[in-house]
């Protein structure tokens, strides 16, 4: 019915009384794109991600909001390695890959057992060489687990929330054009370094928006993802 303000307000509530979900964060993301917050849609599309990478939806949303924004700058300091590393790991959320990680232990056990007890050499060989291609399984969907999971829980990633904001060569605001780093727009992802507290103007962020630029920016413009 296009009250999106409204269906807003009834997400965030349900968001707040029974705690989040992919679908929960794709759809407030929806309503802020809907409503002209482009920030928030894409910071919502990234939180609907983070709980489940597998979320088609989020992600094709994510990439066409991020196609009208101004900055659309790459924080990831990726190889082709790590970019794999990635795409093998977004195949699933990271409950899945604990259960993938449990149900392949438990074949792993089975492995052994067959090695163990089995009747032929045959019986032997597929047992001790099962065991170990489902160990490095193993190993790796806890590995893609624990990766997800401190992706959700570190908060390194930022997104600028309003419509412009100067960067400052300092953790204060700047005091005239020499202390003045950059402009970044609405809806830019950042990586956040390191943090200081300014007794009167709140948190300040050292970030970096891309490979090149680097600098400081009040907590005020920005959600954590």
């Amino acid at each position: 019915a296009d009250k999106y303000s409204e269906a807003l307000a009834l997400y965030e509530q349900a968001a707040a009384n029974e705690g989040t979900s992919s679908a929960l964060m794709y759809n407030i993301g929806n309503c802020h794109y809907r409503l002209g917050h482009p920030g928030k849609a894409i910071l919502y599309y990234e939180r609907a991600l983070n709980i489940d990478p597998t979320n088609a939806d989020a992600r094709s949303n994510l990439e066409f909001v991020k196609s009208k924004i101004t900055d659309n700058t790459d924080v990831d300091e990726s190889n082709i390695i790590v970019e794999l590393f990635r795409k093998i790991r977004d195949c699933s959320s990271s409950n899945g890959w604990a259960t993938i990680a449990i149900v392949t232990f438990l074949l792993f056990l089975a492995a052994i057992a067959l090695y163990v007890f089995g009747s032929s050499v045959l019986q032997k060989k597929i047992g001790f060489f099962g065991a170990i291609v489902l160990l490095i399984i193993v190993i790796f969907a806890n590995g893609f687990a624990y990766n997800i999971r401190n992706r959700i829980e570190q908060k390194r990633y930022a997104i600028i929330t309003v419509p412009t904001v100067v960067l400052s060569t300092s953790p204060r605001k700047p005091k005239g054009k020499t202390e003045e780093a950059f402009i970044l727009n609405e809806g830019t992802k950042i990586y956040i370094l390191d943090s200081v507290a300014n007794k009167d103007e709140g948190i300040w962020y050292d970030i970096k928006a891309d490979d090149s630029h680097r600098a400081w920016i009040n907590g005020v413009n920005i959600e954590k993802i």
